[in-house]
């Protein structure tokens, strides 16, 4: 799925996904300013991970990266913040993304005014547009009016990001940086992973980030239609390929794709054994679309695509059409953002069971699962006294409070019947007022949040679908190797180099060119920047490694 597809299902799935980000650096200092690489300096510690205490789950987390299940809202919360992180008088402004719409004025917003009393801080809070996400933070390196919070999220790769960082930003090593985190321990309960899927700039911790679960791309499926067919985990490809054969008829088809989504190819690639995306070996970076399982996907998508299994408007309808025609059963599968299981299952309204597939086995062949960057995106401090620099993580700490806590309940939720009631289940279920003053309008969460969670109000069911699926995938994980790096090359011309894969992709499984012709296309991602990206990246690997 492209960047942006993934950021639209936000709207309608509820949550965002990790996407690509940036921290680490550029292997060169292009343009002026110091350089921001890893190579010659000494890397921080990541921080010492220690999960934070929340309410008690009903399926246990694992340290591999199964997530913490609950099949029912904790009936009793914990407190996780002993003091408030402020005085009730200091005054911070901060600046996020946004996909919703611009809040009222803390003056006339009960959520505003209640996290701000909860925080002892004045929050003035700066919401952006995803639409104008880059051309406001283009603005803002440039400027010198600089918000005292900044998140950097969404996915975007925005040019000379890691200099503005190191140049006006708080190091933040000595506060984060081994065991030093423990004095901010919701922090110390980030995992790892989303530590390094920031990465560092210049061997030192500059953010703080904001977590998401290791699964990347997901195919969800009816699972009454696909069991009746046939389905089994793990499943030989052949006899995939012959079950969404079977479950297509003149009316349903077996598999959804938007023009988006180009039919889920990064998703079946490595499942067909190809890296997730980059992989970097022995100083030498490896970029999927040059590989033989590469070829060998298209291969088998363009086949499936010949014998209709795919919906046959595939590469016209939208992501959010598509979501419609998975949830009336038009379509029995598609690929989407993890985090958008809550939102289906509301779309579903119990029609048939949401269930996400183990991948097929193709012969000869052992299947990977992508994994995430492990982030939405990370959140930085501006430059300011220790006193004050500590303060902002406190705020920072208070909003990573984990699930099952008063404070996690407060930023996600709001106020028990001002913008929430609870159903007989004790499911918090939004008031009207409580759709409007929400955590999507007044997104305090992309400063900083807890380590996600599976829950699903009324859908207890689905948490353990999901929490028995990861089980199985979780130890297939295959990591993109690119994930807290960058290149010049590649934060400037990345999404040209992306779409010709896509394109690429789109005629070959739609028959319009042979994959015989592949090599062309590569050739094309190669002259255009690819060459010179890889390169820079297994130069920054080796450094960050």
């Amino acid at each position: 799925m492209s960047r942006r597809t993934l950021l639209r299902s936000i709207a309608v799935g509820g949550a965002a996904l990790a996407a690509p980000s940036f921290l680490t650096a550029c292997s060169t200092d292009s343009g002026g300013g110091a350089s921001v690489s890893n190579a010659g300096k000494k890397a921080a510690a990541w921080p010492t991970y220690t999960p934070a205490t929340g309410a008690k789950p009903d399926l246990a987390a694992t340290a591999e990266g199964v997530q913490a299940g609950y099949t029912t809202y904790p009936a009793k919360l914990v407190k996780a913040v002993a003091e408030k992180p402020g005085t009730g008088k200091e005054k911070i402004k901060v600046l996020s993304i946004t996909y919703g719409t611009p809040p009222k004025p803390a003056a006339q917003n009960k959520l505003w005014a209640a996290i701000n009393e909860a925080l002892g801080v004045d929050v003035e809070f700066t919401v952006v547009p995803d639409a104008d996400f880059r051309t406001k933070m283009a603005t803002l390196f440039a400027g010198d009016d600089l918000p005292d919070i900044i998140n950097i999220g969404g996915g975007y790769v925005l040019p000379r990001e890691a200099q503005f960082v190191k140049s006006r930003c708080e190091d933040l090593t000595e506060y984060l940086s081994g065991d030093a985190v423990k004095d901010y321990p919701n922090l110390a309960g980030i995992p790892t992973y989303a530590w390094q899927g920031m990465g560092r700039i210049s061997g030192r911790i500059f953010g703080v980030p904001v977590e998401r679960p290791k699964p990347q791309d997901t195919m969800y499926f009816n699972g009454q239609a696909f069991t009746k067919a046939g389905y089994k985990p793990g499943m030989s490809a052949e006899d995939f390929a012959a079950m969404a054969k079977e479950t297509t008829t003149s009316k349903k088809w077996a598999l959804g794709a938007s023009s988006t989504a180009y039919f889920g190819y990064k998703t079946h690639a490595t499942w067909h054994g190809a890296p997730n995306q980059w992989r970097i070996k022995d100083n030498k970076a490896t970029f999927f679309a040059s590989t033989d399982e590469f070829k060998t996907t298209l291969e088998f998508m363009s086949n499936l695509r010949k014998a209709g299994a795919y919906y046959p408007e595939a590469t016209s309808v939208s992501q959010v059409d598509l979501k419609t025609q998975f949830w009336n059963g038009t379509v029995l599968s598609m690929t989407d953002g993890f985090l958008s299981y809550p939102g289906s299952a509301q779309g579903i309204k119990n029609a048939f069971d949401l269930d996400a597939l183990v991948p097929y086995t193709p012969e000869g062949t052992t299947p990977g699962y992508q994994q995430s960057q492990g982030i939405f995106g990370y959140t930085v401090i501006k430059k300011a006294s220790k006193d004050r620099v500590k303060m902002m993580l406190r705020i920072l700490d208070y909003l990573a409070s984990p699930f099952g806590t008063e404070e996690y309940e407060l930023v996600h939720f709001g106020l028990e019947g001002t913008h929430f009631k609870r159903d007989k289940d004790n499911n918090p279920i939004a008031t009207p007022l409580g759709l409007v003053e929400s955590k999507v309008n007044l997104p305090f969460v992309y400063l900083s949040d807890a380590p996600q969670v599976l829950y699903a109000p009324g859908y207890g069911d689905i948490v353990e679908r999901l929490h028995a699926w990861q089980q199985k995938v979780i130890p297939m994980m295959v990591p993109n190797d690119r994930w807290g790096l960058q290149s010049d090359t590649y934060n400037k011309q990345g999404a040209t180099l992306d779409q010709i894969i896509s394109d690429g992709v789109t005629a070959t499984v739609t028959g319009r060119r042979k994959v015989s012709d592949w090599d062309a296309v590569y050739k094309k991602w190669l002259n255009q920047g690819g060459q010179q990206a890889l390169e820079e990246f297994a130069k920054e690997y080796e450094a960050a490694h």
